[in-house]
């Protein structure tokens, strides 16, 4: 699926991504490749992206690399999934 994560400031990312976790209001949860359209609020917490992540370097640093793919800490946001294309807006 394509995912793109948009701050205020900039675009942090956008590329073809294997599964995207976020901190919703009610809860995590996770989505992956056709997943069923959805807008959802996002709290406080990490955004955690697996797959092959190839980050621009004057946004790396806003990043936590794990084995796992890469997390960014947000303090709130809202996100669009629709037609296989995720768009985060954190915050």
């Amino acid at each position: 699926m394509y995912l793109e994560i948009v701050s205020p400031e900039a675009t942090l990312f956008s590329g073809e991504v294997t599964s995207v976790t976020v901190p919703g209001v009610n809860g995590e949860f996770e989505m992956l490749t056709n997943h069923a359209p959805i807008v959802s609020i996002l709290k406080e917490g990490h955004v955690k992206v697996a797959g092959n992540v190839q980050l621009e370097e004057e946004v790396e640093a806003k990043f936590t690399k794990s084995d796992k793919g890469v997390w960014l800490a947000i303090n709130s946001g809202t996100l669009e999934m629709k037609d296989n294309k995720l768009i985060i807006l954190a915050d």
